[in-house]
């Protein structure tokens, strides 16, 4: 085995009789947490677990804060090389590696165990297409959709609306309901992303005037904003990220470009910043991200400073 090989010890159960809490570690570690932050860790410890060859998160849970300091962390590090392998994006791999910190994290805070996971992040480019398809992209894009007629036609051209006019991310598109629409004030009440309380936004009026067509064929019953449509065109569950994502890839299949529904943020917050000289406060405000500094590289990818800067130092060929 060469020296730069790992070998890492697989967790081991508990050798004495487990507490309640130790039994129910999953459910204190998403106590509290919004359904979209629970569902999201369950999927990155669920990962975890098919990783480390036990049958669910609740396992991988007990198997982790029952291992030893240097094995735990050694598996970490096993695991994100794992992710690493499969190419899954730094963002991914972080979360997953801060969803295994909290859980040691609360193990610590109860007694379970009297050390830390000292794993590192990957580190993480900036975002490489922060500019998004374009602002006359999108507008082809919601022609498109509009243009398909019917109640998909007006739903899909909606959705691509909000994604972009507001900034929204997909999992706040489906997560609205009708109630969140207010047409007499002109509002959305969005629950943002790690957040426990939605906040209210503006739609502007031709946003709005979109929406409300969607709404007028969908009907004013209780219930998700955007449903699913089956094959009758009549509605059924809940819209899901998955089918929002299937929509905008096509809709820019159909025009000629590869975005996603993120692509149409980056989009809204590019132009924001274009149009208030690089604002930083206004984007912020208009994207709802809590960190400034994510803004700052939509910014500098926006400026290009670093390539501005080569060019100066080049200067003409003499």
């Amino acid at each position: 085995m060469a020296d730069t090989d790992l070998v890492v010890a697989q967790p081991t159960a508990p050798a004495l009789p487990l507490t309640r809490v130790q039994e129910r570690i999953l459910d204190a570690f998403l106590a509290g947490r919004s359904a979209r932050t629970q569902a999201a860790y369950q999927r990155d410890l669920a990962d975890f677990a098919a990783f480390v060859g036990v049958a669910d998160a609740e396992e991988a849970a007990r198997r982790l804060l029952a291992t030893p300091q240097g094995d735990a962390n050694g598996i970490a590090l096993a695991y994100r090389a794992h992710m690493l392998e499969r190419s899954l994006a730094p963002a991914t791999v972080n979360r997953r590696l801060s969803a295994l910190r909290s859980l040691v994290q609360l193990g610590n805070a109860l007694g379970l165990v009297g050390w830390k996971l000292e794993v590192p992040n990957v580190g993480a480019e900036l975002y490489r297409d922060t500019r998004g398809p374009g602002r006359e992209t999108v507008k082809a894009m919601a022609a498109a959709a509009a243009g398909h007629g019917g109640l998909k036609g007006l739903r899909d051209a909606a959705i691509v609306r909000l994604l972009h006019d507001l900034g929204l991310r997909r999992g706040e598109v489906v997560a609205l309901d009708i109630e969140d629409l207010d047409p007499s004030a002109g509002t959305l009440a969005v629950l943002g992303k790690g957040r426990r309380q939605k906040e209210l936004v503006t739609v502007p009026a031709p946003t709005l005037a979109v929406v409300l067509e969607w709404v007028r064929r969908r009907g004013d019953g209780p219930g998700p904003l955007f449903r699913s449509l089956d094959p009758a065109g009549k509605g059924s569950g809940r819209l899901t990220g998955t089918a929002v994502y299937q929509i905008v890839r096509a809709l820019g299949a159909e025009v000629g470009v590869r975005t996603r529904p993120h692509g149409l943020r980056h989009t809204a917050i590019t132009t924001v910043l274009d149009r208030s000289g690089g604002n930083i406060r206004a984007a912020q405000k208009f994207s709802r991200h809590k960190d400034v500094r994510v803004l700052e590289r939509y910014d500098d990818a926006r400026e290009d400073l670093a390539g501005q800067m080569a060019e100066m130092i080049a200067g003409d060929d003499e």
